[in-house]
């Protein structure tokens, strides 16, 4: 038995209401149950209840035991002067107010119907993947749509921590932000975290100043990456070692003491010096990326901003000094549709947030045409029927997955709340 648990048969007053009494056999009617309260203080607030004729307007707090008050603290917390009912599974204590007045206890444990507390059993029994695997598909399609809209928004909520983080220690600096949003998705799982805390070190004022020409943000992108130690490969790699030293000694850089990203396990388009190349070059063609990212609100218009390739010496080169088959190597429409999931989505929201607006609808619209994402939550999801049409789909899917189906919160779910419902 779990806590949520009665919060959820108080929510949806899923107990027996007629012939109600408290412990002590007062008459218990309920007029309001209260809105639930996510916050600290008691679970719900301002319910109606009528206890042996009085009416009483208050919260109620809820608990496994009646001793959890205790185990609780909260004889000690003004915020539960005002309880006027305390619900409980067993009531194995008395629990007083202030004043010594005892406040009014239910208890639950036999006035709960048996289907509902076998169904709650059954639901959060060991799965395969989710709890719910045998009965999610069987949910109407208001309830799912409903739901995913709600854990989008939540997984861009989610995205923007990091997001506001940035702003803050940036002072406000958007580009900044982006920039380092950019770097830490350029470098995927594998070299993401390192790329993130090189964009962080790095004093954008510089790339600022850089960015216009190829070699110079190369050589800043590299130099404080780490690529460019060692003997010179080619006459490109010396070319961008020298810019770097020139570059460290005007603006006084500071050469982190970061690891080299990595190479191992990744395929080629994938190196660490192809990504950084083409990131340069994205920001080589649009002088306010932040502005332009902000301003534009359509898929193919967004998609045309990161249309870029890494420069020509990387047409014939993978590494330094090493040949390769002559390819361009061009951002895919598959990265970049990856780069606005995971960077442009984030920070319109967030920026939209930082104003004061609520969710563009451009945002739902772009996430609903983007294609959708390919990973093990989604795929097993699909094992069970959940086929996923667009991004959107598989954002809210794996927002779903990782706060909801591992952490076992099906009763904060509502596919989970709905399942119980229905077969109770």
């Amino acid at each position: 038995m779990r806590e949520e648990f009665l919060h959820f048969v108080w929510k949806n007053k899923k107990f027996k209401t007629k012939d109600l009494y408290t412990v002590s056999g007062d008459i218990i009617s309920i007029v309001s149950l209260g809105q639930i309260n996510y916050l600290a203080g008691p679970d719900f607030f301002n319910a109606k209840i009528e206890i042996a004729g009085q009416l009483w307007a208050g919260n109620v707090e809820i608990h496994l035991k009646s001793s959890d008050w205790y185990a609780h603290n909260h004889e000690n917390d003004t915020n539960y002067n005002n309880v006027i009912l305390h619900v409980v599974w067993e009531d194995d204590a008395n629990v007083f107010r202030p004043d010594n007045t005892t406040i009014p206890c239910l208890e639950l444990k036999d006035i709960v119907p048996l289907d509902l507390l076998d169904n709650h059993a059954s639901l959060m029994k060991s799965k395969k993947f989710i709890n719910c695997e045998k009965d999610f598909t069987s949910i109407d399609n208001f309830t799912r749509e409903h739901w995913l809209e709600r854990l989008f928004v939540e997984r861009l909520e989610q995205k923007s921590k990091l997001i506001f983080e940035l702003l803050k220690a940036s002072k406000n600096d958007w580009e900044k932000v982006l920039f380092c949003v950019l770097m830490k998705n350029f470098g995927l799982n594998i070299n993401g975290p390192l790329f993130f805390d090189v964009a962080k070190t790095i004093d954008f004022t510089v790339f600022r100043k850089v960015k216009y020409d190829v070699i110079k943000s190369e050589s800043l992108l590299f130099g404080m990456s780490n690529l460019l130690n060692g003997e010179a490969e080619d006459s490109y790699h010396k070319n961008l070692q020298e810019e770097f030293a020139f570059l460290s000694k005007k603006f006084r850089l500071q050469n982190n003491s970061l690891q080299k990203p990595n190479f191992y396990g990744l395929r080629p388009n994938n190196f660490p010096t192809i990504r950084l190349s083409q990131l340069a070059n994205v920001y080589k063609k649009s002088e306010n990326l932040f502005l332009k990212v902000i301003e534009t609100n359509e898929l193919n218009e967004i998609k045309s901003i990161f249309e870029a390739a890494a420069s020509y010496y990387w047409d014939t080169h993978f590494v330094f000094g090493k040949n390769s088959r002559k390819s361009r190597k061009k951002l895919t429409s598959t990265f970049i549709e990856l780069l606005i999931v995971n960077t442009i989505l984030p920070i319109k929201f967030s920026y939209a947030k930082n104003i004061g607006e609520s969710v563009p609808e451009h945002i739902i619209n772009i996430a609903r045409s983007l294609k959708p994402e390919t990973n093990s939550i989604i795929s097993k999801l699909e094992n069970i029927g959940s086929k996923s049409m667009s991004a959107f789909d598989t954002q809210s899917k794996i927002q779903l997955f990782n706060s909801y189906c591992k952490e076992n919160k099906c009763l904060k779910c509502s596919i989970g709340n709905k399942l119980l419902l229905d077969n109770s």
